[in-house]
This record gives structure tokens, sequence and C-alpha cells, in this order.
């Protein structure tokens, strides 16, 4: 079973930010907006590093992130969780630096954090919020 549903992706093709949260060793959350996010499949999102600075650290420590989708024009609205890896380098990376630098040239795009989705979860009012979807 594919994590992301076509209603999920084209929920987040609609969003502009992304919270997206990591904790450090110690437990000591941090949430960021990230705006430039990619799904790369059904189970792998990429989000690329333009001024990440506690979020590094955390990713160090510490490899579980969340991210937070809320569409309001449908009311989808789910948080996924998941496993992050850094890349600085590679074919990833060199794709990821040079589709956000084709849309806003300035950007530093310093990393791209690679999530593996290992859960879903609805965040919609009702008797299935919290519910895991996947």
């Amino acid at each position: 079973m594919s994590a992301l549903t076509q209603e999920m992706k084209d929920a987040m093709a609609k969003v502009d930010l992304f919270p997206f949260a990591t904790a450090s060793r110690a437990g000591v959350p941090n949430v960021v907006p990230v705006r430039y996010l990619l799904i790369e499949n059904d189970n792998t999102l990429w989000i690329t590093d333009n001024f990440f600075l506690k979020t590094l650290t955390n990713l160090a420590e510490n490899p579980r992130v969340a991210l937070y989708v809320y569409e309001p024009d449908t009311g989808v609205c789910f948080q996924i969780k998941g496993q992050a890896e850094v890349k600085t380098s590679g074919a990833d990376y060199e794709r990821m630096r040079d589709t956000v630098r084709q849309k806003k040239a300035d950007l530093p795009a310093k990393s791209l954090v690679v999530m593996r989705v290992t859960e879903v979860y609805e965040c919609r009012p009702g008797a299935d919020a919290g519910k895991r979807l996947f």
C-alpha cells in the first residue's frame, strides 16, 4: 500500500507552506516552515534546506520527523511521519538544487532532506481525527 493517496498529493500541490517538525536527541522540538517540497514518489518526500539551523542539528541527532498538511479549500488535513536523511551531494541533491534554483535563482538549496514516509494520520475533525491512515 502506498502512503500518500492521490487526494493527499492533490492537496499538497495546493499548499504553499508546510510545518516541518524535528526534535533533538533529548526530545526538544523544533518546527520550521518549508516552501520547497517535492513528492518524489508515494513514500518519499524531498524537502529543500535553504535556511535550516536547529533543524539540521536535530536531524543529525534524531532522524524522526513530521510534516503537517492542511489544504483549506477542500479541508484535507493530515500528518506525515517518517525518517529523514540529509544529502549535500549526488544526483538527487543536484536535481533538487536545480529545480529550486529554476524557481528562485538566489536560494542556497544547501541540502536535500529525503523523508521516507512511515505513517500518515488523519487530522480532520470528527470521529476519525488522529486515526492512522497508513
